[in-house]
């Protein structure tokens, strides 16, 4: 099947299928996947113009609902930190839109960008784990019980501190710092086409101190308004540069988000029994592994 904004030509369940499975591990941590659908997209389909990173929202707009109403009907969502991430990442993703264009059309320029940004988040998550290795050493199924039981409970919301209530722990957070870190982590995921809850998440739990099973709906949710209206920024974009690929490929961001939409669904549904540390690990992972390949070809 080809794709004439994308250039590229590939069997039309191939995306579903990636997408799929990406999700289903990334949403259990509140990340859409998109980050790793884009070195994907780039490096074996070839498509490296800046409508890499709009395509790259419209996957995130297809896919994130069914992994939002699974949180949201688990009770395990927190919608003060929820309004929080919107209002910090909506400005900041059309900041990095028009940057991507403007300073970064140029592939392997992007491509160590991406490789900064994304290997600094794998460090941050690494020290995480090793730093709470013996903290983590706990009663695996008395932890499940209390995440499948607990629901989240909003103690305080307001413009100075956010504090909720799970698993009988309060967790509390100052707004203007979420705010501020939300609004330049918007710029990066603006630039990089995900939305900013790749990194949105990893900073709540290794900083913030946030438990995971809570911040993956707010993350997920804060994604889906932002890549709307990053979509949108790119469409006006496209005009602005005509000679340039700006606009979405939208028949492949629909294939993409076909197979995410239910990844993601499965993914938040498992997220309970799955411990947390497993869960670091595992972006860790993927997150640093992706930031070398990219650092190596731009060496090359």
């Amino acid at each position: 099947m080809y794709f004439p904004v994308a250039n590229v030509e590939v069997s039309w369940w191939v995306p579903s299928v990636v997408a799929f499975f990406v999700s289903l591990f990334t949403s259990t941590a509140g990340v859409s996947g998109a980050f790793l659908l884009l070195p994907f997209q780039m490096s074996f389909l070839g498509y490296t113009t800046p409508s890499v990173s709009a395509t790259n929202h419209i996957f995130n707009i297809v896919a994130i609902p069914s992994g939002v109403y699974r949180y949201i009907r688990e009770k395990r969502m927190v919608w003060p930190l929820s309004f929080v991430v919107i209002l910090g990442t909506l400005p900041g993703v059309i900041l990095g839109a028009l940057i991507r264009v403007v300073y970064l059309p140029d592939p392997q320029n992007f491509k160590i960008f991406a490789a900064l940004i994304l290997g600094y988040i794998g460090i941050r998550m690494l020290k995480d784990v090793l730093k709470n290795k013996k903290i983590q050493m706990t009663n695996k199924e008395k932890d499940k019980q209390n995440i499948s039981a607990q629901a989240v409970e909003t103690l305080e919301m307001s413009w100075q501190r956010i504090s909720y209530r799970f698993s009988g722990q309060v967790y509390s957070s100052p707004t203007p710092i979420i705010f501020i870190l939300c609004l330049v982590v918007g710029i990066i995921g603006g630039v990089y086409g995900i939305g900013g809850g790749a990194i949105v998440a990893p900073f709540f739990v290794s900083i913030l101190g946030l438990p995971v099973y809570t911040v993956a709906g707010a993350t997920l949710l804060g994604t889906l308004v932002t890549s709307v209206s990053g979509v949108f920024i790119f469409q006006i974009l496209a005009f602005v540069y005509p000679n340039q690929s700006i606009g979405p490929d939208w028949a492949l961001g629909f294939l993409f988000g076909l197979g995410g939409m239910l990844g993601m669904y499965c993914g938040a549904r498992m997220q309970k029994h799955i411990p947390a540390r497993s869960i670091k690990i595992m972006l860790c992972i993927i997150v640093m592994g992706t930031s070398l390949k990219y650092m190596l070809e731009y060496l090359h």
